[in-house]
C-alpha cells in the first residue's frame, strides 16, 4: 500500500502543526495509534485493518486537526483530477469507512466531526510521538502472557468438549425420534 502524503493547503495559511506531523513517524489520538512510515493503525496495540483510500482519508484529516478540510481537498487527495468516479459519493463511503473502524459516529462524533456544505474536521486530540507504543503481547510480563495463553487454550477445549456433546445429543434425538416414528407406523398397521 504505496500512499504518498500530499501536504494539503488552506486558504488561511500553513498549519503549524502539519511540521510536526511531517517529523514525526507516530500520531496518538485516543485508543489509536497511527504508525506513518509502515502506513498501519493499532488500536490498543492491536493492528486494525484500513483500506488504502481510507488511510489516506484519515492522514489527510490528522494533517489539519481541529480545522476544517474542504470535500473538494479530501477528493483531490485521495483521487486523481483524471479519475471518473462519483466524488460525492466516495468522499462520503470513505469517511464512512472511516467512521465505522475507529468506532466514531456521525451523530455523536469523537474523532471526525461533518461541518455541513464544508466538510470534515478531526476533532479528537492528537499526540506527536517518535516512538511505536509496543504491541499488547509484548507489554504482558511473560508470567501473564503464559496465563492468558493457557487460558486461551483451556477455554477453546472446553468449548470443543461442549459442542462434541452436543452434536451427540443431537445425533441422539434424532435417531430416537425416527425409530419412535418407526414404532408409531407399525403400531398404525396393526
Amino acid at each position: 500500500m504505496s500512499t504518498q502524503m500530499v501536504p494539503m493547503h488552506s486558504e488561511e495559511g500553513e498549519n503549524p502543526s502539519n511540521g510536526a506531523f511531517a517529523s514525526t513517524g507516530y500520531v496518538r489520538f485516543g485508543a489509536f495509534h497511527l504508525d506513518l512510515k509502515k502506513e498501519e493503525l493499532y488500536k490498543d496495540g492491536a493492528r486494525v485493518k484500513l483500506q488504502g483510500k481510507v488511510y489516506q482519508a484519515l492522514v489527510a484529516l490528522l494533517q489539519k486537526p481541529g480545522e476544517i478540510v474542504r470535500r473538494e481537498d479530501l477528493r483531490m487527495q485521495l483521487w486523481p483530477s483524471d479519475t471518473h468516479v462519483n466524488y460525492d459519493a466516495n468522499v462520503n463511503t470513505t469517511v464512512n469507512k472511516l467512521r465505522q473502524v475507529l468506532g466514531d459516529s456521525a451523530d455523536q462524533p469523537a474523532f471526525v466531526d461533518t461541518i455541513p456544505r464544508q466538510g470534515y474536521s478531526f476533532i479528537a486530540k492528537i499526540e506527536y510521538v517518535d516512538r511505536p507504543v509496543a504491541p499488547l503481547t509484548s507489554r504482558l510480563s511473560e508470567p501473564a502472557f503464559v496465563a492468558a495463553t493457557q487460558e486461551r487454550a483451556a477455554s477453546l477445549f472446553r468449548t470443543a468438549i461442549l459442542s462434541k456433546w452436543f452434536t451427540g445429543g443431537v445425533v441422539v434425538l434424532v435417531i430416537a425420534s425416527m425409530l419412535f416414528g418407526a414404532a408409531l407406523v407399525l403400531y398404525a398397521q396393526r
